[in-house]
């Protein structure tokens, strides 16, 4: 027989925008349960030093997202390692199944699964992820001052990542299969008036080269999709900027989604399509994508479902 467990308020998802619900949750006295997810912390543990989360000049990401998880755990949220596989938001309280086979039954649920950048599935490139191959320019551009980089798309997120970078690298080659790109005709009149992007067309990457001790990227070997030439060029960081994807598994059938599948939200709120169930982080923000903004709709969540149950109560 499944466990039940009742909670006036159910987090899912375990990143800053999770946890920082759960710190205010739990103050509001409303007893939450987090469900970790599948990746617990979510991606800044993915991410070895962050230098622009408030308070701290420089913290390695797993360290900060263990911080948060004890953070939260200390005002009195209980934190549970499962994974919410099925949830039934047509009536309340909503009934959240787990992988474990526990039942949530939840007054509030407040959605913080966030987001997950598209990689392009290489070996090589999952070898250096953290150790100069990035999907965050924002996050990991300061690391790559003076040097030479390369970043791999043509939509939006390429050409943004591609001119933020210029900020650092003294050069960014724009890798695309293509010779023309998808991004905005402003972005893209940026990006070919600035003299430090140099764009390749009809590349795609198929290797990154780097040293094992220490890890670091060294080039990238690129293939001419029309000659299959292959080329290696030199470079000390890759940036794949392909997009993200909105962990939106559980309510992509339920809840309202714009803009390649992220939770809408009302204007200035966290509240969704569905009375009582919020979304905050990476889930909902397609512009920011930030710790920092992620942990702010995190603490909004979590004081829109406090107003909300007192409301209802």
């Amino acid at each position: 027989m499944s466990d039940t467990r009742k909670t006036r308020v159910l987090i899912i998802g375990s990143g800053p925008a999770g946890y920082t619900a759960g710190v205010y949750a739990a103050r509001a006295m409303l007893d939450p349960i987090l469900v970790q997810g599948i990746e617990p912390g979510g991606q800044l543990t993915t991410t070895t030093e962050v230098e622009n989360w408030p308070g701290d000049t420089e913290v390695q990401g797993p360290d900060l997202m263990t911080r948060m998880e004890a953070h939260a755990t200390a005002m009195g949220c209980e934190v549970i390692g499962d994974i919410i596989s099925e949830i039934d938001f047509s009536k309340r309280p909503f009934v959240c199944k787990s992988d474990s086979g526990t039942l949530y039954i939840a007054d509030a649920v407040i959605l913080a699964t966030g987001a997950r950048a598209k990689w392009l599935g290489l070996p090589s490139e999952e070898k250096f992820k953290g150790f100069g191959v990035s999907a965050c320019a924002t996050c990991d551009g300061f690391f790559y001052r003076g040097q030479e980089i390369v970043v791999i798309g043509g939509g939006n997120t390429a050409v943004e990542e591609a001119l933020f970078l210029t900020n650092f690298a003294s050069k960014v080659t724009l890798i695309h299969r293509r010779d023309e790109l998808r991004a905005e005709a402003i972005l893209q009149d940026r990006l070919f008036k600035n003299p430090k992007i140099e764009p390749l067309w009809f590349h795609t990457l198929e290797e990154v080269v780097g040293t094992d001790s220490p890890m670091g990227v060294e080039a990238v070997k690129v293939k001419n999709v029309k000659t299959d030439e292959i080329t290696e060029i030199p470079c000390k960081g890759v940036f794949v900027a392909i997009g993200h994807a909105p962990a939106n598994e559980l309510v992509k059938d339920v809840l309202e989604t714009h803009m390649g599948g992220y939770v809408v939200t009302k204007p200035d709120s966290t509240a969704t399509s569905i009375p009582g169930v919020f979304a905050a982080g990476d889930l909902t923000d397609h512009i920011y994508r930030q710790a920092v903004t992620s942990a702010g709709m995190g603490c909004m969540a979590a004081l829109e479902a406090e107003r909300f149950l007192a409301e209802a109560e």
